[in-house]
């Protein structure tokens, strides 16, 4: 096994313990670290190597993929260990904003390191499968170097060399799905009002409703991009209705209603200002205007 096969996680909660595994059964030389030590044992005797310091597990592979709870905990365990970061390359895959991996890049490159940063569209039981799925930016060279490495833990989709791309990406998806979660719980509270509804019961024609709907946009991203006449328009007083009717509906079933308040005094002062459409690019547009 040569050096460049060779590959160091440091973070080893649940995703870095799953990022590790998947690199281990592919036949990389792994090397793990972890400031509690015992959570390293399960790899350990899979195979992996267990290093005593973070700046030992930089030393033992050309490539260290960390995985931990912020930036500001990487920079600050990275900075006791700056020196071993010549001429290797560092993949951060802890969770935080454009501006953070942008400040981290510089650092990693002051210190002699290539940089790319990332985003992990995955849960731990997913890593390697087909689901999985992580965004890079960053070093173009460095992605070209260490891609077979990285398609090991899930489909690696290069964005550019723009480092931030990849944290942008990942919280804006994080955002879809937080919202799709939040839409969910909203709907169950209210369905679940009638004594007779089920959550499992609503739940199972809220599925295929959502699904349909997804194949909407595609239409609606394709609206947001052109500057000709939009493919999906409603009228903002048919989408005022809606608002107030489900504002209306969750209040009488005991639920809070702050969105579709919101959303309704939003629609009424776009009609008052001689507003008629409700298209996909003015959504987007009135939300960058805050």
């Amino acid at each position: 096994m040569t050096s460049s096969t060779a590959v160091s996680v440091i973070g080893l909660g649940d995703m870095g313990k799953a990022l590790a595994a998947s690199l281990l059964s592919a036949g990389f030389r792994t090397t793990v670290w972890n400031r509690t030590a015992e959570k390293a044992d399960e790899l350990v005797a899979k195979g992996a190597l267990r290093a005593a310091t973070a700046e030992e597990a930089l030393v033992a592979s050309p490539l260290t993929i960390v995985c931990l709870i912020d930036y500001d905990t990487t920079r600050t365990l990275l900075a006791q260990a700056a020196g071993a970061l010549r001429g290797r390359t560092l993949v951060q895959l802890s969770n935080g904003t454009p501006a953070q991996a942008r400040e981290l890049e510089t650092w990693a490159r002051e210190q002699g390191a290539a940089y790319l940063d990332g985003g992990i569209m995955a849960v731990p039981s997913t890593i390697a499968t087909p689901e999985a799925f992580l965004l890079y930016s960053g070093d173009s060279e460095a992605f070209a170097a260490q891609k077979e490495i990285l398609e090991v833990m899930g489909e690696a989709k290069y964005l550019g060399a723009e480092v931030g791309l990849a944290s942008l990406y990942d919280l804006a998806l994080l955002s879809g799905m937080d919202y799709m979660f939040a839409g969910f719980f909203h709907s169950v509270a209210v369905a679940t009002s009638h004594k007779e509804s089920t959550a499992a019961g609503f739940t199972e024609l809220l599925v295929p409703w959502l699904t349909n709907m997804a194949r909407l946009l595609p239409v609606l991203a394709a609206d947001v991009d052109s500057d000709g006449e939009p493919a999906y328009a409603q009228g903002l007083d048919v989408v005022l209705a809606a608002a107030r009717n489900m504002a209306q509906a969750a209040r009488d079933a005991g639920v809070r209603a702050d969105h579709f308040e919101r959303s309704a005094e939003d629609l009424e002062s776009q009609l008052a200002a001689g507003g008629r459409d409700f298209t996909a690019s003015g959504a987007v547009e009135r939300l960058r205007a805050g």
